[in-house]
């Protein structure tokens, strides 16, 4: 199903973002108040227009209204992505998403009525740090502060051994959702499933315990 979305600001991650939006089929209203960046993008949103995205005229000229999903991704200019913020929540936009530079800026944008906040920066650090932290895990993803879904790349002691014969869930409480092997993905994996070296796992857990597991595999 096309999907149309207003995106606000065309640096590094608007940019990357807008062009992953139309990959996926979408249609998008790319708008940036840079001629370079805006000059950048005609090649490839679907509409692109130098704008002053904080002028509620312009907002309302570009029909902002009219779309269901907008994203605010003006990064280092604070001021103009609160305020465009703030003006797309004045017109109603049923959904908006902003990104945020750091924590301060993240609670201003919740007062004001974002509906979801992203910190690319942030998250794209934290799953770096993971990733080089341990040998095993592949990648790492956010769900909630304290719970991750990650990529555990699977020891040579879990080899020819079954789900139900490591027994992860009692041991470590997280939970094995699939086993990658290959090109081979097997969804909701049964107890008797056997585990190869070199496998992926995907595993849903608290922060602790996904480190107790990690921990664990890396000493033995």
């Amino acid at each position: 199903m096309t999907k149309q979305f207003i995106v606000l600001g065309l640096g590094r991650f608007g940019a990357s973002l807008t062009r992953t939006l139309i990959n996926n089929g979408h249609e998008v209203l790319a708008v940036d108040k840079n001629e370079t960046l805006v000059q950048e993008m005609s090649t490839v949103a679907t509409h692109v227009v130098q704008a002053d995205c904080t002028d509620k005229s312009v907002l309302l000229e570009l029909g902002a209204s009219n779309f269901s999903h907008a994203i605010v991704a003006i990064g280092e200019d604070l001021q103009a992505s609160i305020l465009a913020t703030l003006l797309l929540k004045e017109l109603h936009v049923p959904k908006v998403t902003a990104k945020a530079k750091n924590d301060n800026h993240g609670s201003v944008l919740a007062k004001i009525g974002a509906d979801q906040i992203v910190y690319p920066e942030r998250d794209m650090a934290t799953r770096l740090g993971n990733q080089l932290s341990s040998d095993n895990m592949i990648d790492s993803i956010e769900l909630s502060p304290d719970y991750n879904l990650v990529e555990f790349k699977a020891p040579a002691r879990m080899n020819q051994k079954t789900l139900l014969e490591l027994n992860i869930r009692a041991n470590y409480g997280c939970t094995v959702i699939a086993i990658k092997a290959g090109n081979s993905m097997n969804i909701s994996p049964h107890a008797e499933d056997k585990i190869h070296t070199g496998d992926t796992l995907l595993l849903i857990g608290s922060n602790e315990n996904i480190r107790d597991l990690e921990s664990d595999y890396e000493q033995n």
